[in-house]
């Protein structure tokens, strides 16, 4: 599917307003994850972002320092402020790294419902730092999952998720569908980035179908971020009023453009960030 400019004026009509998308997630200071990433994505496919950050992380392209968690009362807050005041069309949540937040998430997006919810399960970062303790894995698989309209973990997360082995092909990728949808999402988009091999499949599984999603494997080490990009990508596809096959087809496409153009970036020592941009700049 070819990526198309959603910002085109023959697309933003005066009927069909900027659609409101909101990230919950943590800050990352280099820019290339987290926050920062969700907001570039949004503004990249053409919708307005919000945020509510729920940590605070010292990182870089090389790796992760340091978490300071925000304290749930100022979460609490920051969501109300934002869903008292703007209608949003859909919401990615990101890192959460305790139950009493992700309680205070549940119960926010409860009282005022968006129509679509997408939750990437960040427990891993791509350097290998584990980004949440014990707890924290369970307030995600038992507050936020049953949440979530579709859930995009990693192969490693999905084995954190599950507490089983990570997955060595795609026979293991299928093996572990029934299990992630028995955690309660609506639809469960499996990546397979850490596969061995030329090709990157990603497997969505929703009520209806299952589908492989193929995608050529780019030889960049611009990889920071690459997870929470994505998911803000089909976030952003959503909002635009995207089916949730087109959402994630198009997010994928584009994201393989992002890692193809990020040498264009001159950014850290370690795995740098892809070009959120790379069809604007």
């Amino acid at each position: 599917m070819a990526f198309v400019n959603r910002n085109d004026a023959s697309v933003m009509t005066a009927s069909r307003p900027i659609p409101n998308t909101l990230t919950i997630a943590g800050s990352d200071p280099s820019g290339g994850a987290g926050i920062q990433a969700d907001l570039k994505t949004f503004s990249a496919l053409g919708a307005y972002g919000t945020s509510v950050i729920t940590a605070l992380t010292s990182q870089n392209t090389r790796g992760v320092s340091g978490v300071h968690a925000v304290p749930a009362d100022f979460i609490v807050a920051q969501l109300e402020a934002v869903l008292s005041d703007i209608h949003l069309d859909a919401v990615k949540i990101g890192m959460v790294a305790s139950r009493e937040v992700a309680e205070v998430i549940r119960a926010a997006l409860a009282n005022r419902p968006v129509p679509w919810s997408v939750l990437d399960p960040v427990m891993v970062a791509k350097s290998g730092d584990i980004l949440v303790d014990d707890a924290g894995i369970r307030a995600v698989r038992e507050v936020l999952v049953p949440l979530a309209d579709l859930i995009t973990p990693n192969l490693p997360e999905a084995a954190v998720l599950l507490d089983c082995p990570i997955p060595q092909d795609r026979a293991g990728m299928q093996a572990l569908v029934p299990s992630l949808r028995a955690l309660g999402a609506r639809a469960v988009l499996l990546k397979g980035g850490h596969l061995a091999g030329e090709a990157c499949p990603d497997l969505l599984v929703t009520e209806e179908a299952i589908h492989w999603l193929e995608g050529p494997r780019i030889a960049t080490t611009r990889l920071h971020g690459t997870g929470c990009t994505l998911s803000s990508a089909i976030t952003a596809r959503l909002a635009q009023g995207d089916s949730l096959i087109e959402a994630v087809a198009a997010a994928k496409t584009w994201l393989t453009q992002a890692l193809a153009e990020g040498h264009r970036l001159d950014v850290g020592q370690g795995q740098g960030p892809v070009h959120h941009f790379h069809a604007w700049w």
